[in-house]
């Protein structure tokens, strides 16, 4: 083994049948009638029991499941934020934590001051924070408020300034919380990238994520929780497809949206955002939903990248009250959208003699930046088609095969 598999091959997290309970009291009363008496009258909430697993530096892990699935307390264990009620955690170097970005600041002290008094809390030493000031200040690009209050911050700036100094250092072991709502599309993809550089340097990253897209693009391994408990832990592609389906199967049919404009997204667009700008069908009549005309799909799909970057596109088709079919991606398949002049860009997708059956189906489109990890625009369901196949079989698709 050479020395560089050999550290990629070190263990840097291992946990131990973790556990953390939840003291539940009907009244704050009875808590202290239970301090006082030293008899509990407490009901028991285990937010995680018997959860086993081993890191190795340089892997990334989704943590994936539903909303009270255990998540969040499972990071904050982790990184010693909450004490395990049993069971134990052995964590080897330095562990950062972007969990609840900006809680700890203090509110009356300037985004400067509030640097050395949240450095000091994560182990930075005021003499390394002095070398590193100027570029988190530069990363956050919070140069001009950096001396006003932080109260005075919206809550997009607080975050940004808690990112870059958390960030700063770079840890053995990175978790991240669904904390990267950090607002422009500039910044978001500066936090991509800046991850994505931690894990290509042997950093161990946990990445806590609803985005099924970035936890298969981002990470080796994943681990569903369901209930506390551990349900499936191993290759990402094979524990997400489990989750996805039981997802799927415990769902009421959601009803699809006519088409109709695309949803806004959560940051203004200005003049130098990148967006969607159209997406056609060929040999669409029209209707709700409409009618392709035609054996083969086509969609011109036209976009605004950002700046000089080469953008890439995303195109998804799903059963209009159904599962999903297929999604393709530039940056997948090594097909790079053409270049207009004056930042846009446009692919041609074209799925000839459409092998599906009878049915509503309907698409998404997403606009990616260049390394395909930050989302710039998504246009989700945003129109719904009827196809009629000349093959009256049921079924979803037409798959390849032949008879002997």
């Amino acid at each position: 083994m050479t020395p560089q598999a050999a550290m990629f091959a070190e263990t840097v997290l291992r946990v131990r049948d973790l556990g953390k309970e939840y003291r539940l009291y009907s009244s704050p009363r009875q808590r202290l009638k239970a301090v006082l008496t030293g008899r509990s009258t407490h009901r028991s909430h285990w937010a995680l029991r018997e959860v086993s697993f081993d890191l190795q530096r340089g892997q990334c892990i989704g943590i994936v499941g539903d909303n009270g699935a255990g998540k969040s307390s499972l990071l904050k264990l982790l990184a010693g934020t909450l004490r395990p009620t049993t069971g134990s955690i052995e964590r080897i170097g330095r562990v950062t934590a972007i969990l609840e970005l900006g809680a700890g600041f203090h509110p009356e002290f300037s985004g400067r001051d509030n640097l050395y008094f949240g450095g000091s809390m994560i182990g930075i030493s005021r003499e390394e924070m002095v070398r590193l000031e100027p570029e988190i200040i530069e990363f956050s690009g919070l140069a001009e408020a950096i001396d006003r209050p932080v109260k005075t911050y919206s809550s997009g700036m607080a975050v940004r300034l808690a990112f870059a100094l958390v960030t700063a250092v770079q840890p053995d072991v990175l978790i991240v919380d669904e904390a990267l709502a950090v607002g422009d599309q500039q910044f978001q993809k500066k936090c991509i990238d800046r991850i994505t550089a931690f894990r290509e340097a042997g950093c161990t990253i946990l990445f806590c994520s609803h985005s099924p897209y970035h936890v298969r693009t981002l990470c080796d391994q994943a681990l569903w929780l369901e209930h506390g408990r551990m349900r499936e832990f191993g290759d990402t592609e094979a524990v997400l497809g489990a989750y996805e389906t039981h997802s799927r199967q415990r769902e009421a049919p959601v009803e699809v949206a006519e088409a109709a404009a695309p949803p806004p997204l959560p940051y203004e667009r200005g003049p130098t955002s990148a967006l969607i700008v159209s997406c056609e069908l060929s040999n669409l009549r029209e209707g709700n939903p409409g009618l392709l005309d035609s054996r083969d799909l086509v969609a011109t799909i036209t976009v605004r990248g950002k700046g000089d970057e080469r953008p890439n596109i995303g195109f998804m088709i799903e059963q209009a009250r159904g599962v999903g079919i297929t999604s393709l991606a530039t940056h997948e398949e090594g097909a790079a959208p053409v270049y207009l002049g004056d930042r846009t860009w446009r692919s041609v997708l074209t799925f000839p003699e459409l092998p599906l059956h009878s049915g509503d189906y309907v698409i998404s489109v997403f606009l990616f930046d260049e390394s395909g990890l930050v989302t710039y625009d998504l246009w989700f369901k945003f129109l719904t088609f009827r196809f009629l196949s000349p093959k009256l079989m049921p079924g979803l698709v037409r798959l390849p095969h032949h008879w002997s």
